[in-house]
């Protein structure tokens, strides 16, 4: 086996073994929004070494979570096995942690508007939410993602979906969050120039409901330092 290997007969230290090392869960997170080619990863992963990329998949190979896969026109690529998309379940909560260290944004961080679909999905309502639809359209640097947000009894859905919503709210990933956590109403970033809605603005307003952050509002830079970390 290749990688770290800690001499303790733990769950927890056999799956530090898998996935611990640096830069593999990131390849997890990439493979969970579907099947990347060597290149496709290497982009995202801004920093990554050919050599240790190597590496992270074969190590991941080894363990049966990845595995290569074919594109349209031959193309190769890495997609996750069953086992795999098992992971799904421990990076959402991994998101969910992770988030009240999230601010504040530095400068030198690469984002991914897909990246926002496993961010939003680990803090969508699970509970009844209302029956609305709302698209989100999340801008970064001249790169944009679609999404579409639809509430119902089950709880919220989120896709990747440019289909026509009963509001859509364009804006960025940071100001989108602190309008989800109610830290900053929707009125005052469109007003301040920070966000544009389309369609009902009464039904974007509802935005806040379909996830469980309106409690949470240690998400801005005043609310990063340690004391807000050790309150959250």
């Amino acid at each position: 086996m290749s990688g770290p290997r800690y001499a303790q007969f733990c769950a927890l230290a056999r799956a530090a073994e898998i996935v611990g090392e640096r830069w593999t869960l990131l390849i997890v997170r990439e493979l969970l929004l579907g099947p990347k080619r060597f290149s496709d990863l290497a982009e995202r992963l801004d920093g990554i070494s050919p050599t240790i990329l190597t590496a992270r998949l074969a190590n991941l190979a080894e363990h049966g979570i990845v595995r290569r896969a074919s594109l349209p026109f031959n193309v190769q690529a890495y997609e996750l096995t069953e086992l795999g998309r098992e992971l799904q379940p421990a990076i959402r909560e991994l998101v969910r942690w992770g988030g009240r260290f999230l601010f504040p944004m530095r400068p030198d961080d690469h984002f991914e508007p897909e990246w926002v679909l496993l961010g939003l999905e680990a803090i969508l309502r699970t509970t009844p939410t209302p029956p609305r639809r709302i698209g989100l359209r999340i801008g970064h640097k001249g790169a944009s993602g679609r999404f579409l947000l639809e509430g119902g009894a089950e709880g919220a859905r989120l896709a990747r979906s440019d289909e026509a919503a009963e509001a859509e709210l364009d804006t960025t990933f940071d100001v989108l969050l602190r309008v989800l956590s109610t830290e900053l109403g929707l009125d005052a970033a469109v007003e301040e120039g920070r966000a544009t809605v389309t369609g009902s603005t009464a039904v974007a307003r509802r935005l806040p409901d379909f996830f469980d952050l309106s409690e949470r509002r240690q998400l801005s830079s005043d609310a990063s330092g340690p004391a807000a970390r050790r309150s959250g």
